[in-house]
């Protein structure tokens, strides 16, 4: 178990997707808002090191934001 916890993986989310010029990205400021072209019912993307492991949904507790799981991915789907 101790290899186990050596291994880095890199997770990400894909909430939603934007497109804009670079020149009005780099305009944005510390709280700007990106609108998305999704909704808070859509599912997101789960990554591990750049692939598509999953599908899954926002949950919100109290103040924290999580995702929960709803669908793993086969070789198949990706």
């Amino acid at each position: 178990m101790n290899s186990v916890g050596k291994v880095n993986v890199e997770l990400s989310v894909v909430l939603g997707r934007a497109s804009m010029p670079i020149h009005q990205l780099l305009k944005m400021g510390r709280g700007a808002v990106i609108d998305l072209d999704s909704k808070h019912e859509d599912e997101c993307w789960i990554y591990a090191n750049g692939e598509l492991i999953a599908r899954g949904e926002i949950m919100i507790v109290g103040e924290k934001i999580g995702v929960s799981i709803t669908r793993l991915m086969s070789q198949l789907e990706v």
